[in-house]
């Protein structure tokens, strides 16, 4: 019964998104993209890692440059497309310095198993993390993210990218190519 649980509540987050996505799309301002000045860290936010281990945001992007997605494993829309993004640039990134994370917004469905499971399906990648936050933080980092307040079960195909001090630097737009984020990560973790 728990599994049936799980499928339905993805399946009406997803139904949301899509349908909230559509309504935001025809009637907000979208979301602010392109460099953050100032630069703002990253909040200290606990998330449930896909290693099982709980870190915090801030943690897991202190030290090196990092590019952040929102995404969920029940997603059948754009998440499978930003996993797809994520599999292509973690094959370019160099051995040290640069990173990826994956961060959910379903923290009722997803947990460290289903994260595992998820980033298995575009290839597992040493530099290429996943975890979810807490119920409670979800539209809270979201908000942070995007820069802006955003409804409840909706998410973007954004791509966020903090310097080593884990801090925002840069909003793309939706579905960026591969070759800007890897420029980005790349122009960052030369000009620190």
């Amino acid at each position: 019964m728990h599994e049936l649980t799980r499928l339905s509540r993805r399946r009406l987050l997803a139904l949301a998104g899509l349908c909230a996505g559509g309504a935001r799309a025809a009637a907000a301002k979208p979301p602010p993209t392109g460099w953050v000045n100032p630069r703002q860290p990253a909040p200290a936010l606990p998330l449930q890692c896909a290693d099982g281990r709980p870190r915090t945001l801030r943690q897991l992007l202190g030290g090196r440059v990092s590019a952040v997605q929102l995404m969920f494993t029940g997603c059948n829309a754009s998440c499978p497309v930003q996993g797809a993004l994520f599999a292509q640039v973690a094959g370019q990134l160099p051995p040290l310095g640069m990173q990826l994370l994956s961060i959910s917004i379903d923290a009722l469905g997803d947990d460290a198993q289903t994260l595992r499971q998820w980033q298995g399906r575009f290839g597992s990648h040493a530099d290429w993390a996943a975890g979810v936050p807490a119920v409670a933080d979800v539209e809270l980092l979201a908000g942070f993210l995007r820069g802006m307040p955003v409804k409840a079960g909706t998410h973007t195909a954004q791509v966020f990218v903090f310097d080593r001090q884990a801090r925002l630097v840069y909003r793309t737009g939706d579905a960026p190519r591969a070759s800007l984020v890897m420029d980005l990560l790349t122009h960052i973790a030369g000009n620190g």
